[in-house]
């Protein structure tokens, strides 16, 4: 079956080896296509490719589709461990005023080792969903993404591991915070916000305490500053910032924005990437923010979209000049939303 690279979806089949124009063997027969891969044909300038037919049964499909959703099922199992290891290291800190490490080794590092090798980080994000408390489920996805952007920043392992145990770690001074200004659904007065920003401090002292490792209690202490000196417990700048509390700011913010919270409801995935872009422009650390962006927008391709208009279709290509308009197939249709200002993308999902 041969198709256009724009009309192909996730898990189609190659059934031949797909060269582009200089000879090179850019997909292999046998590749289930992930949205990476079409933006791999598309810059090859590969316009078709030859597909298994769809719909048709195959051995290697059914065990494929096994294998896919026992990953998945492994995946959310470590997710809801490292949701109870979070738990267990607030309740140890409100009661104790110090933190275990064999905690945070037993439940972060299973984790991370289990989304090692996952390049869809986008599916993960829309995937990995816990009916805990947010503030659990926030602390484990900034430890997460800290570590992918530490990464694609080209940190070795031992020291990208460190920097996702800092994001982990981040907010476990809200143990101290009292819930009901945690969790109050209104808007906070000045004196509770005052409270809540007392986290951080609260943070550096719980982990100082806990570990001789710097960098962890000064991530907790400043993933709150900002480039521009906007920023609490203290309102330093850029340099004075720790490199770290720079990288976990900006997965701190994504998750937070991404997430359902008692005062805010959750913003669209890609909205909140634009946001990301905003803020680089003097509030966070640019290499970083943008290192994230980069690698969040081509797990977009072959996701399902709602647009302003009500209209749905699936993001099929990204655009260079513009990430946040993405070229949209909707039927046999391709909006470029670069050239319909009037468009947006409302929702996306898997």
């Amino acid at each position: 079956m041969r198709i256009h690279v724009l009309q192909l979806q996730a898990a189609d089949r190659l059934i031949s080896d797909t060269f582009n124009s200089v000879g090179l063997n850019v997909l292999s027969a046998g590749t289930f296509i992930e949205p990476a891969d079409i933006q791999k044909l598309i810059l090859h300038d590969i316009e078709y490719v030859d597909i298994s037919p769809r719909g048709a049964t195959h051995t290697f499909e059914i065990e494929s589709a096994i294998i896919l959703n026992q990953n998945q099922l492994e995946q959310e199992m470590t997710f809801a461990d490292a949701i109870t290891g979070i738990k267990d290291l607030f309740r140890s800190a409100d009661l104790e005023g110090v933190i275990r490490q064999e905690i945070v080794e037993a439940s972060f590092n299973p984790l991370i080792h289990s989304f090692q090798q996952q390049k869809d980080v986008v599916s993960l994000l829309l995937s990995l969903n816990s009916k805990d408390d947010y503030t659990y489920q926030h602390s484990v996805q900034v430890g997460m993404l800290s570590y992918y952007i530490a990464k694609w920043l080209h940190k070795s392992e031992e020291e990208a591991l460190l920097i996702g145990k800092a994001g982990y770690l981040h907010d476990i001074g809200k143990c101290r915070i009292d819930n009901t200004i945690l969790k109050k659904p209104g808007r906070l007065t000045e004196s509770e916000y005052n409270e809540i920003k007392k986290h951080t401090t609260y943070g550096f002292e719980i982990i100082q305490q806990s570990f001789h490792e710097e960098c962890l209690s000064l991530t907790a202490l400043q993933h709150h500053e900002r480039l521009d000196g906007k920023g609490y417990p203290h309102g330093i700048k850029g340099p004075d910032i720790h490199p770290y509390a720079k990288i976990v700011a900006v997965a701190d913010i994504y998750s937070a924005m991404i997430s359902n919270r008692v005062y805010q409801e959750k913003k669209d995935l890609l909205f909140v990437l634009k946001e990301l872009h905003r803020m680089s422009f003097g509030e966070l650390d640019p290499r970083a923010t943008q290192v994230f962006i980069q690698h969040m927008i081509p797990n977009f391709i072959g996701k399902k979209v709602v647009l302003s208009d009500g209209r749905k279709g699936i993001i099929v290509m990204t655009n260079p000049s513009d990430y946040f308009k993405p070229l949209v197939q909707i039927g046999e249709d391709f909006i470029n939303l670069s050239e319909e200002a009037h468009l947006e993308i409302e929702l996306i999902a898997m």
